[in-house]
């Protein structure tokens, strides 16, 4: 038996892919299916089974391709209805592959589908636990994203987790290994540890979920700090639940070079949004005027979601030459499939035919605090958990996450520093900015962390948020 953890950074997501005698299944697979060919080629196995922990949210499954290049079957919890042929398992069902068998545990909460799968290695000992979304480490699966599928509340699914965890996952012994779904950085929980696999009797252990008195306290606890989810994470649950296009399809659309020609006519005669995926240090000195800025090179998927959350927006890409099939790619696995190209040759392409550029204005942390004046506004654009445990005194928290909300309030006229932990996340503000006609900041080079090594005042008291 062989079982492979593959993760993606990007989406903090991890699937499974597991051999025993040239049989294989996998679990939550992501969007495209060549690696996972690839490892059954080399492995020489029937990929017999795909399941699917849950409907998912935060990305584009595999599942539709995988199964249809392969024959295998997909396989859902109890109460899935998608619109596709599936095998809808029951509780405590067992499926074997080659000499091991997996065992479904139906653990609703997350979802009313979600399932945790027990694997039973080839002695008869419960070896191996794939939790999906209902145990994370250091976390449970937030309970709020199904109310509108369950038509329930928030705390009517925590309370359904709750005993999920209690009835299904507390019994089972602690030398089990727990692999979960998503990791560190994902927005489907709020405080998970950065490993990607752990035994269920540390978690016991260690997680707080699983250390509350009572249900009353889980409730409270579980709910307590969620952030807005994004708002592409409904529309990815209605694709994997009644179907996508081909990626392959949806990458041979994309991936198409455009000349500048090409590239102003499509812009011009489209609602296409222009996406510049090169990295902040260098959009932020030449840009094709109203681009967006979300570079590859970071939690790239995600924001994109978060920034642009309609998977159905028209996308122009601007990419480094080399980099544009990986930008479609990584665009397909949370659903934004509408890519109608990229600009062939790149930026430079587009000032060797005399186009115009734009930039923003980025400036050193030293430079910042050699010009700052008492009253200058200071906007910091990181998580409002950051902000709490440090942020410069004069500095007010408008999180990148909710920039559709607080940008109408500033003044054009009145100049302002803009930052957040490195320079990621506020060249994505920026360039939203730029768009929209605010031009008046000064973006600082490094973020926090440059500002830190400076001597500008800091603190963790929790500032009003006003201009």
């Amino acid at each position: 038996m062989k079982i492979e953890q593959i993760y993606t950074g990007c989406l903090a997501q991890g699937a499974y892919f597991v051999v025993s005698n040239n049989e294989a299944f996998i679990i939550d697979p992501l969007r495209e299916t060549q690696p996972y060919l690839d490892r059954l080629a080399k492995e020489n196995a029937t990929l017999k089974y795909i399941f699917e922990t849950h409907f998912h949210a935060d990305f584009v499954s595999g599942h539709l391709d995988l199964s249809k290049k392969t024959g295998a079957k997909i396989v859902y919890g109890p109460t899935a209805n998608p619109s596709f042929e599936t095998i809808v398992a029951e509780d405590n069902q067992i499926f074997e592959i080659g000499n091991i068998k997996i065992k479904v545990l139906h653990t609703p909460g997350h979802t009313m589908e979600s399932i945790s799968l027990l694997l039973i290695d080839e002695n008869g000992k419960e070896t191996a636990l794939f939790s999906g979304d209902t145990l994370f480490l250091g976390d449970v699966g937030r309970p709020d994203l199904a109310q509108k599928a369950a038509n329930m509340t928030q705390e009517e699914l925590a309370g359904i987790l709750y005993d999920s965890l209690q009835n299904k996952i507390m019994p089972l012994a602690d030398d089990i290994m727990v692999y979960p779904a998503h990791g560190a950085g994902s927005a489907c929980g709020k405080n998970m540890q950065k490993e990607t696999m752990d035994t269920l009797g540390n978690q016991k252990r260690t997680n707080y979920a699983l250390n509350q008195p009572n249900k009353e306290s889980f409730v409270k606890e579980v709910l307590n700090g969620l952030t807005v989810p994004p708002a592409y994470f409904g529309m990815n649950v209605a694709m994997n639940k009644q179907g996508y296009e081909s990626f392959d399809h949806v990458l041979h659309n994309g991936n198409k070079a455009l000349s500048v020609a090409e590239f102003v006519e499509v812009a011009e005669n489209s609602e296409a949004l222009i996406l510049d995926t090169r990295n902040a240090a260098d959009f932020h000195t030449a840009f094709v005027p109203n681009s967006i800025n979300i570079g590859l090179k970071g939690d790239f998927a995600p924001w994109v979601g978060a920034m642009i959350i309609d998977v159905q927006q028209p996308i122009l890409l601007i990419c480094n030459p080399g980099e544009e099939k990986e930008a479609v790619t990584r665009l397909a696995r949370v659903g934004f499939d509408k890519v109608l190209g990229f600009l062939d040759g790149g930026l430079e392409a587009w000032k060797n035919a005399g186009l115009e550029t734009d930039k923003v204005v980025r400036i050193s942390a030293s430079k910042m605090e050699k010009s700052i004046k008492e009253n200058d506004v200071i906007i910091d654009v990181r998580k409002e958990s950051e902000y709490q445990a440090e942020h410069l005194e004069q500095a007010k928290s408008f999180p990148l996450s909710e920039i559709n909300q607080w940008f109408s309030s500033l003044d054009k006229n009145q100049h302002f520093f803009l930052h957040c932990a490195g320079g990621y996340r506020s060249m994505i503000a920026a360039s939203i900015l730029h768009a929209r006609g605010i031009r008046n900041f000064s973006e600082i080079d490094g973020g926090y962390q440059a500002i830190k090594t400076t001597q500008m005042p800091t603190t963790n008291f929790i500032c009003p948020n006003s201009i």
